[in-house]
This record gives structure tokens, C-alpha cells and sequence, in this order.
């Protein structure tokens, strides 16, 4: 239980250190861009490449770490963000956009790697503490979520050129992500486990609790990105300062990972899709708020229950993923899940800036709430279900 307890302690540090390079590469990323951009209309670019290079790294990372470990997986995650963030630095230095996106491919593998912090920590956990061991891994972020704006602000103008000293805080914080993970003890695949391949994967697809498990991590994270992605645009529309803007987005991670310190507990006492539940009604309070008005505390409503209702969508579809796969099968049910998210989450940063730019902010929120009613209808269906087989 020791050992326990210091793996999810490091992996909750490695993840506060994930975060803070996800929150800085989004608030410096689309500025860089309109300065280097051959088109302006390209600007956001560097911030879809690193969504796309998470998602397309997904799987390879989940092999990799099935076939040498998570400590080393974790190691060589941290060291393409240390390549990243190098290969940014070099691109603000000598003024080239697409040097750029290269740089953030790299750091969008390096989340890849990252977004296995939580399955780690499953890994490692007696089976009653699973979900309390993915709750407070999740819980690192919401120090990133400080971390990063902040860091953000004093390095921005420490040297020039422009947030080169940026990109250089990055290549420090994956340098020490590396040294936590190098200090993880998580015992590795047995070598029958690693030659074995399970069960063909689509008969682990068909698994009503897989079906559910997918649906509800990647509904929290697409409704949640396309709507805090556009959120700081409908404030500008609506005449709000950017200072409103940075406050609201501030209490969204903390209401996205605040209750990681609960959620684990919630789920042990409640079940975990009773919780999922309660996360899809969050999710349509927050857009029937978004709906009612555009004043301040209407947005602060409702990207905080935003952020709480993708918090107990994802962690417990996390949670209910961990018991669709055998050890053997976990690295390609893990990596599957994880580009579909991230998959997801690239489609909705995508779209987010063109549908609030064409159809307004009222219509974005409508638009959400069939994704959160499917996943809603199917959480009900497998409880009803897993009440009848009980019965």
C-alpha cells in the first residue's frame, strides 16, 4: 500500500507538470502564430498540431509501455517535451512558423504518453481503490492549471525574442517530469502478458460497459473543449474585458479538478454510473445556464459546472473502462480510448471558433445537448441493465 500511495503521488506530480505544458502551449501558442503565420488565418495551427500529435501517438504510446513499461514509456514521453519545447524555442528564435508546428507535434506526443498517468495509477492500485487512484492522479492538474498562466506571465517578456523563455520553462518542467517518472515503481507485464493479444477487439468493443466507458470520456471531453474553447470569444462578443475572460477560465479547472479529490469516494459509495449520471445532468445545467443569459456569473455558472461535469464523466468512464480489458489487452483498449478523446478534442478545437463565428453562442450550446442526452440515454440503459442481471 505504501509503494500505493508514493506511485500516485509521483504520477498526480507528473500530471500537475502535463497540465501546466497544455495550459501554457494553449494561452502562448495561437499569439506566436499570428506573429509567424505566412496567412493569419493560420494561427491557431501550432494548437491543432499538438492535439492532432496527441491523438495520433495515442496508440503507439499504450504499445510502447505495454512492451517496455510505464516508467519507461513515462521517461520517453517527457523527453519528446523536452524535444518539443527545444524545437519551439529554436522556431520563435529564428522566426519560423512551421518549424512551430513541428515543435508542437512533439508536445502533443508527450501528452499522448501523459494521458496514461491515470491508467498507471489504476495499474498500481488494489481493485477498491481504482477509482480513488485515477481521482487523485487527475487532481495534479489543478495545480497546472495555476501554474501554467502563471508561468506564462513571467516569462513571456523575461528575454527576447518574444516567449522564447517560455518554451525554455517547458523543456525544464518535462525535464522534471522526467525525473519523477524514473523514480516510478510499477511492475511490469509478465512475459506472456506482453506476447499475448486477448480477445480481438471487437468483441471487447461490443461490451455494453466499453460502449458506455467511451461515450462518456469522450462526450466530457468534446462538449467541454468545444464550449471553453469559445467561450473567451463570446465574451468578447458580448463587450466582457479579458480580465473577466482569464477569471472564468481560472474557475473552470478548478471546477475540472477540484473534485478529483472526492470523486473517487463518490464512486465507491454511488457506483460509478450513478456518477456518470450526475456529470451528463451537470452538463445540461451548464448549457441550460449558457442558454438563460450572457452576463458574467452566466458564464461563470456555467464553464464551473462544466468543469465538474467533465470531471465525473471522465474519471468515471476511466473508471468503468478499467473492467472491459484483461492485462493483456488493456494497452490497445487504453490507446483506443485515448484517440477517440483526443480525437474528439482535435474536432472540437476545430470547429468550436467556426461555429460560434457563423451560428453565435446560443446556437453552440443547443448544439451540444444531443452528445450529452446519447450519453445520458446510455448510461441509463447499462444501469438498468446492470440492475437487471443483479436482480
Amino acid at each position: 500500500m505504501t509503494r500505493f500511495k508514493t506511485n500516485v503521488g509521483l504520477l498526480a506530480a507528473a500530471q500537475a507538470l502535463l497540465l501546466t505544458n497544455g495550459v501554457m502551449l494553449i494561452a502562448i501558442n495561437g499569439l506566436i502564430g499570428l506573429q509567424l503565420a505566412p496567412d493569419k488565418r493560420l494561427a491557431t495551427l501550432p494548437i491543432t498540431t499538438y492535439v492532432i500529435g496527441g491523438a495520433l501517438a495515442t496508440l503507439p504510446a499504450a504499445f510502447f509501455m505495454k512492451r517496455f513499461g510505464r516508467r519507461a514509456g513515462f521517461m520517453l514521453g517527457s523527453a519528446l517535451g523536452m524535444l518539443g519545447a527545444a524545437i519551439s524555442g529554436l522556431a520563435v528564435f529564428i522566426g519560423s512558423f512551421w518549424l512551430l508546428c513541428l515543435g508542437t507535434v512533439f508536445a502533443g506526443i508527450y501528452n499522448a504518453f501523459g494521458q496514461q498517468y491515470r491508467f498507471a495509477a489504476a495499474d498500481s492500485a488494489p481493485p477498491d481503490w481504482k477509482s480513488k487512484a485515477i481521482s487523485l492522479t487527475l487532481a495534479g492538474g489543478i495545480l497546472g492549471g495555476i501554474i501554467g498562466p502563471e508561468t506564462g506571465k513571467l516569462t513571456r517578456g523575461l528575454v527576447e525574442p518574444m516567449y522564447l523563455a517560455s518554451y525554455g520553462a517547458l523543456f525544464v518542467f518535462a525535464a522534471i517530469s522526467m525525473l519523477i517518472a524514473s523514480r516510478l515503481v510499477i511492475p511490469p507485464l509478465t512475459a506472456t502478458e506482453q506476447k499475448a493479444v486477448g480477445r480481438p477487439f471487437a468483441e471487447i468493443a461490443r461490451q455494453p460497459a466499453f460502449i458506455v466507458a467511451v461515450m462518456a470520456a469522450a462526450c466530457g471531453y468534446g462538449v467541454m473543449n468545444l464550449l471553453m474553447t469559445a467561450t473567451p470569444l463570446a465574451m468578447d462578443f458580448c463587450g466582457l474585458p479579458f480580465s473577466d475572460t482569464a477569471f472564468i477560465l481560472q474557475w473552470h479547472v478548478i471546477g475540472m479538478f477540484a473534485p478529483s479529490f472526492f470523486t473517487g469516494d463518490l464512486i465507491k459509495r454511488f457506483g460509478v454510473v450513478n456518477i456518470l449520471l450526475v456529470g451528463a445532468a451537470l452538463m445540461f445545467a451548464c448549457i441550460a445556464i449558457a442558454l438563460s443569459g450572457v452576463t458574467l456569473m452566466h458564464f461563470w455558472w456555467a464553464l464551473v459546472l462544466l468543469g465538474v461535469g467533465w470531471n465525473f464523466l471522465f474519471i468515471g468512464g476511466t473508471t468503468l473502462l478499467t473492467e472491459t480489458y484483461r492485462p493483456e489487452e488493456k494497452a490497445k483498449v487504453q490507446g483506443t480510448n485515448d484517440f477517440f478523446v483526443l480525437g474528439i478534442q482535435a474536432l472540437t478545437s476545430l470547429s468550436s471558433g467556426v461555429l460560434i463565428n457563423s451560428t453565435g453562442w446560443n446556437q453552440l450550446n443547443t448544439l451540444a445537448l444531443p452528445i450529452v442526452a446519447m450519453t445520458a440515454l446510455a448510461s441509463t440503459l447499462f444501469l438498468l441493465r446492470r440492475r437487471k442481471i443483479a436482480a
